[in-house]
């Protein structure tokens, strides 16, 4: 069974959260805040502000990071892994998900995009 997940408004064609049976897809995360602009600053502000996104995200599904076995992360620069990779360990710190990093240009002026995918069986 397919559930889209939908929160507030928004002008973007995508469901943030994707229920497909016992997984939850989360779209790319980017570094919005609350008020819906960019976040300012390095790549581990950044990082963190996406992580926060995927975690409400799972929110809405009602999953955790603790369910997530699998994130596909796009780095603006290779060169921001090592600061991405430090705040990343803390929000995975014991059992990691299965994770690919690649280097690419985005859509939008930003360091970072993180989708993931969380394993969350149904009852």
């Amino acid at each position: 069974m397919l559930k889209k997940i939908a929160y507030g408004t928004s002008h973007v064609p995508l469901s943030p959260a994707v229920r497909a049976g016992d997984f939850v897809y989360i779209s790319g995360q980017v570094p919005v805040g609350s008020f819906g602009s960019i976040v300012e600053g390095g790549i581990e502000t950044q990082t963190r502000q996406v992580l926060e996104n995927v975690k409400a995200a799972l929110a809405l599904a009602g999953c955790t990071m603790d369910q997530v076995v699998k994130t596909f992360v796009i780095l603006e620069d290779a060169r921001d892994f090592g600061g991405f990779n430090k705040v990343y360990a803390t929000y995975f710190p014991t059992e990691p998900p299965a994770r690919t990093t690649v280097e690419a240009r985005l859509m939008v002026d930003i360091k970072i995009e993180i989708e993931a995918i969380a394993y969350a069986p149904q009852a």
